[in-house]
């Protein structure tokens, strides 16, 4: 029977199949961080379990680190607190451990593939949303909640139904300053914030093909933004290159053997799935939201949709916009802007720094603009400084933070200023999301680059040489 790249990592990995219910499926790598990991453990605790495989178990602390003066105690105590919690319980439990200041800290989904933890044909899973970016090798890879992180702990398993499948193919070139931040904004807004509902995506096409790695991790992390369980793309020699050698991967009879098995994971040519798009990768321009959910999104030259022209309630609709402060028809470019973030699981790799200083190399901050540089990871952090980036971004009146997730969600010192309007490379643009009152633009490396040095909203393609 043929089978989907999908259906044959899943398939592999059900120990259970129940009748009229979830499947047990088997997780490879588990990894947590500081917010969802305390209770599950004091769970763990409660119920006298103990935790069955802590060599699969990987810990690294992301959400609640300060990006500045690391080597410092943190001021805020929840955080302090919790921080506190992921390594007392990683050091009781025997688990990798990867707290401020250790030189493999970094954001959960920056630092699996860095170091070879994400392979081809895993399962994964986090307490985390964004766990979707581990897909982009090959990997069935998705968040779970508090109780099921209790869950893996205590048994490497969780109960799951197995999602309905869809492929999203992407064909042809994409245009000047198309980077795979504005394939996915783009793909988002077309299918809706709930358009993958139910689904685990395969993207697929020549776009897909040709974009790094990094590109892919930007496009799996955010199938989530329009309600897929997760999303991969099957694994091939850019895969292979990419892993090869990092320090987790295996290693010479064993890497020979994994190959074996990885080049089998395509999805056959005869396979079906329960739902199939296809988009033309020249029709997709620089993206930018201009509401409240990642759906809302356009390209940057064009102007805010009519209330009419838009599916869903036009109240809702409206509402969106007012939070923002736009009115329909309005457009994007020219918007005066205030904050600048790159970063986030997102787009905080060492491709997205390299496309921001290709912009504002040679330029100036603009006056109006306060910007957040924060690397995915020390790793990159490094390579920002080896490969002289570091002189480009501060030349041009730009600091560099220290690794975390920073401005993205707003659970650490980096939050925007109430009514303040920023371009983010992060995954959300909820109401609040970066700081109560916060105003957010998703928009690609590029955008952002292009907006700090102006001060407005800008397309970056004006700028590129």
């Amino acid at each position: 029977m043929s089978k989907t790249l999908f259906d044959k990592v899943w398939d592999s990995h059900v120990v259970r199949k129940i009748e009229n219910g979830p499947d047990v499926f088997f997780i490879d790598r588990h990894f947590i961080h500081e917010v969802t990991s305390p209770v599950a453990f004091l769970g763990l605790k409660n119920r006298k379990n103990k935790v069955l495989y802590p060599e699969r178990t990987f810990a690294t602390a992301d959400h609640n680190t300060p990006t500045i003066n690391q080597h410092l105690p943190v001021d805020d105590p929840l955080s302090a607190n919790q921080l506190k919690a992921l390594e007392e319980n990683a050091a009781e439990w025997g688990i990798s451990h990867w707290g401020l200041g250790h030189q493999k800290n970094g954001i959960v989904h920056v630092v699996g593939p860095e170091n070879g933890i994400t392979l081809p044909g895993a399962t994964i899973v986090c307490g985390d949303s964004h766990t979707s970016t581990h897909g982009a090798f090959g990997a069935i890879a998705f968040g779970i909640g508090t109780s099921e992180v209790e869950m893996v702990l205590s048994s490497q398993c969780i109960m799951q139904p197995k999602p309905k499948k869809m492929r999203i193919n992407v064909n042809g070139e994409l245009g000047f300053g198309v980077t795979p931040k504005d394939v996915a904004l783009y793909i988002i807004s077309q299918l809706t914030t709930s358009g993958a509902t139910g689904y685990f995506v395969e993207y697929a096409g020549d776009v897909f093909s040709n974009m790094t790695m990094e590109g892919r991790m930007t496009v799996c992390n955010l199938s989530i933004e329009m309600g897929a369980r997760g999303g991969m793309i099957a694994p091939d020699e850019k895969t292979y290159e990419y892993i090869q050698g990092r320090p987790l991967t295996p290693k010479g009879d064993a890497w020979d053997k994994a190959m074996t098995y990885w080049k089998t994971l395509t999805t056959d040519e005869d396979a079906v799935f329960d739902k199939e798009l296809s988009f033309n990768g020249a029709d997709i321009e620089p993206m930018i939201t201009y509401g409240t959910n990642p759906g809302m999104g356009i390209g940057i030259t064009n102007h805010i949709p009519t209330a009419e022209t838009i599916e869903g309630g036009v109240a809702t609709y409206k509402k969106s916009l007012g939070y923002m402060d736009f009115n329909e028809g309005d457009a994007m470019i020219g918007k005066k802007v205030d904050y600048v973030f790159l970063g986030s699981c997102t787009n905080g790799r060492i491709e997205d720094f390299r496309a921001f200083a290709s912009i504002v190399k040679g330029k100036k901050k603009a006056d109006n603009i306060t910007a957040w540089l924060v690397p995915g990871s020390h790793e990159v952090e490094g390579l920002i400084k080896e490969e002289g980036i570091l002189d480009v971004i501060t030349e041009a009146g730009f600091t560099l933070r220290e690794p975390g997730c920073s401005a993205c969600l707003a659970m650490n010192a980096d939050k925007i200023p109430a009514g303040k309007l920023a371009v983010s490379t992060s995954n959300r643009n909820f109401e609040g999301r970066q700081g109560p009152g916060s105003r957010t633009l998703l928009a690609s490396p590029l955008v952002a680059a292009a907006t700090a040095v102006t001060g407005v909203v800008t397309d970056p393609r004006t700028l590129l040489v």
